[in-house]
């Protein structure tokens, strides 16, 4: 049995999973899972570099975690960073921190090596009990993985497109106009297409669905006031609630956003953006529903350690 603790740090989030991995047996047991919303991209996409004040948001949660392993006796640490520090040409700044705070180096991985780690995360329970083969898909904020593979990883890419990079590029307004909603949908279809090229979008059997904007979306569609992550998991949205969804968001206010409680603060900007990637991932791949999983690239890096 190792206790381990998993940190990965995306374009928007950083979060932490403490588990005990039971490799032999094939167990794991969550003692902790956190998250909190740091917007390390923020404006890198237009800039190329990583902004002062999302360096300092990330080094303060990153001191949090420390305090949140050192209690929980972690015996061993892995760090996975990815789009936002894969583009910036301060991430050295970022590295720094991370080695002072955490005493590791942040593991900046490929798009490749990082939808591998979700694939293992997300399905490693599943098994073959669903139709296949499976396409997981890892809204990011600054990029998206997919993945499609039955028994194992057969193909991956990676995307430059995220939640907060679309709405970066795109929405200007709030709620955005349908001229900047159709240039955002112009450029999620284009990388799709591209995508299509080496993951085989329509040919999956089951979609699943993982990280914050669909989680999020998964919530809303069951109704719930307060979010509850053993509900969220395995709920199966339907490929037309999907598209309501979207379409309710896309035409909101922040403060209409605002009062749908199970969607995170730091989510509310980006949410509407992130529906319509998973809206059009739903019809570029011809699937019924999608299945939202909570175990994601965080149980992927956990294993990695254990293993």
């Amino acid at each position: 049995m190792s206790r381990v603790a998993a940190v990965d740090c995306g374009t928007n989030s950083i979060r932490l999973l403490i588990a005990e991995i039971d490799a032999a047996a094939g167990g794991q047991h969550d003692l902790d899972r956190q998250l909190r919303i740091v917007r390390l991209g923020q404006g890198v996409d237009s800039s190329g570099r990583l902004a002062d004040e999302a360096l300092e948001r990330t080094m303060t949660a990153l001191t949090e975690y420390v305090e949140i392993i050192e209690r929980l006796g972690a015996e061993q640490v892995r760090m996975v960073a990815t789009s936002a520090t894969r583009d910036a040409s301060n991430a050295q700044e970022f590295v720094d921190g991370v080695q002072r705070i955490l005493g590791v180096d942040p593991e900046v991985v490929t798009g490749d090596d990082e939808a591998a780690l979700s694939f293992a995360g997300a399905t490693r329970e599943l098994g073959t009990e669903r139709p296949g083969p499976y396409l997981v898909a890892d809204i990011g904020g600054g990029s998206t993985e997919l993945v499609s593979g039955w028994a194992g990883l057969d193909a991956a890419r990676s995307i430059d497109i995220g939640s907060v990079r679309v709405t970066e590029r795109h929405f200007a307004q709030d709620p955005p106009s349908p001229d900047e909603v159709a240039a955002a949908r112009s450029d999620i279809d284009a990388a799709l297409d591209d995508a299509a090229a080496t993951v085989p979008l329509g040919e999956a059997g089951t979609l699943i669905g993982l990280a914050g904007t669909i989680t999020t979306i998964g919530a809303i569609h069951l109704g719930l006031t307060a979010y509850d992550s053993s509900l969220v998991h395995h709920a199966r949205v339907p490929a037309r609630a999907v598209a309501e969804i979207s379409d309710r968001l896309l035409a909101a206010t922040h403060d209409e956003r605002a009062a749908i409680s199970v969607i995170h603060p730091g989510r509310l900007d980006v949410i509407a953006a992130g529906s319509l990637i998973l809206r059009r991932l739903v019809e570029h791949s011809g699937v019924d529903e999608v299945l939202v999983s909570e175990r994601d690239i965080l149980d992927g890096i956990a294993w990695s350690i254990a293993l």
